[in-house]
């Protein structure tokens, strides 16, 4: 039988090759994620001078997705801040955070050590990670991790997503140093640690110890620092030493075994181990020694001066337009509600909550979808805030997503650590 001609054979190579590379991109096709254009009519709600709230239903993977969007521009008449309850310590609901602070809108923020959790520490309103609030670090940095940063220069907001440190150093009286571990948290009790931690520990000599099972670390040897937000007495600890510092940063006395309050305008500083060691011998009643704890990202670059509000997340989903999401990230199925930040190309702010668990109505968001999403509303950096029963979305004082702990269970308003609110100018 005689050959086709090498046309009729290249034609042939090429549409096989064609149907291979089809059936190679058909999964990704299967999969759209979130779609851009709502399905349905859109809510509009201004809410100051450069301030937009949208609310829509968009076509999702698994079926209808319910999408809170407030979008702030850098010259918006109204100021984006951190906000906490009346102290570190407890939380409070978002709406009762935003009527206390008198916000237009607010969401909620960070994650936070939530009570019946396996890594419980018995404080419900300490925040997980990074949170600054009025420029004062309330909360360090974990793992070199993600986080939201907001400030406001000559009346415009400045914004930006990106990995920071926390390093804060202590350097007495003597002239010895010494870091500081952490900030209105228990001593010894780290979550999460990942790398970064371990690494740190494991460099100094320094005994590391890790959960399994709730992921949990603990190091024996911390100096933390307890600030009047805090808001308590600072936790009892037979082994604990205390140096107390009046508003003027001396220390007026070594306390223990710890517990005690936080002098009005003033700090304490709680040490275990070795730290509790450091502070019976270098931070003597009578001496000043100063605590600077700076906000560095990952060139090292300090943005102390420039950061009024940071609010750490989970997953970073964009870097500079891009989704940059580990490969088990991006083929993760599990669709909770999310809240979301983004930074668009002109620097405006985007806060966007997806609602979930309510089947037929909103079924939630994959980080993938999270990612997808962001990026058709213009966000070139976006990160993955605290969800599920937290996600939250108040304007003008009322609730306007449907929260929930569970699939079947009521719509009901969880109790968070901090939020951020949108206040007027």
């Amino acid at each position: 039988m005689p050959r086709p001609p090498a046309r009729h054979r290249a034609t042939a190579l090429a549409l096989a090759l064609l149907a291979v590379t089809g059936a190679c991109t058909r999964p990704e096709e299967k999969d759209p994620g979130i779609s851009a254009k709502p399905s349905g009519p859109v809510a509009e709600r201004p809410l100051a001078a450069g301030v937009d709230y949208r609310e829509s239903v968009h076509r999702g993977p698994a079926g209808p997705v319910r999408v809170f969007v407030l979008r702030i521009a850098p010259d918006a008449e109204a100021r984006l801040v951190g906000a906490h309850g009346a102290n570190m310590a407890l939380p409070q609901t978002v709406r009762q955070a935003a009527r206390r602070a008198g916000a237009l809108a607010a969401v909620n923020g960070s994650y936070f050590d939530i009570k019946g959790g396996k890594a419980y520490s018995g404080y419900p309103g300490d925040p997980v990670g990074l949170y600054v609030e009025n420029g004062r670090v309330l909360s360090e940095a974990r793992d070199d991790g993600a986080a939201l940063l907001l400030g406001h220069r000559d009346g415009r907001l400045w914004a930006r997503i990106t990995e920071v440190a926390t390093p804060g150093l202590i350097t007495a009286a003597d002239g010895e140093t010494r870091r500081l571990d952490g900030v209105d948290r228990v001593a010894g009790r780290l979550r999460p640690c990942r790398g970064t931690d371990h690494d740190r520990l494991a460099a100094e000599g320094r005994v590391w110890r890790r959960d399994p099972d709730t992921g949990l670390c603990e190091d024996p040897d911390e100096i933390v620092e307890f600030t009047p937000d805090w808001g308590v007495a600072t936790p009892s600890g037979r082994g604990g030493v205390e140096a107390v510092l009046d508003g003027d940063g001396t220390v007026s006395r070594l306390r223990s075994p710890a517990g005690g309050p936080v002098p009005k305008g003033g700090r304490v500083l709680y040490g275990i181990g070795e730290g509790a060691d450091w502070l019976r011998e270098h931070a003597r009643p009578g001496t000043a020694p100063d605590v600077s704890i700076p906000l560095t990202d990952s060139s090292g670059e300090d943005l102390t001066d420039l950061v009024d509000t940071a609010v750490g997340g989970g997953r970073r989903l964009l870097s500079g337009g891009r989704v940059v999401l580990s490969e088990r990230d991006r083929a993760a199925t599990d669709r909770p509600p999310r809240t979301l930040a983004g930074v668009t190309a002109d620097g405006s702010v985007l806060l966007v909550t997806v609602d979930g668990r309510d089947p037929g109505a909103s079924e939630g968001a994959t980080l993938a979808e999270s990612a997808g999403l962001l990026a058709s509303l213009g966000a070139v950096d976006g990160l993955n805030l605290d969800g599920g029963g937290s996600t939250t979305m108040v304007v003008g004082g009322e609730l306007r997503n449907r929260p929930r702990e569970a699939v079947g269970d009521p719509v009901g308003e969880r109790k968070v650590a901090t939020v951020l609110a949108l206040l007027p100018r």
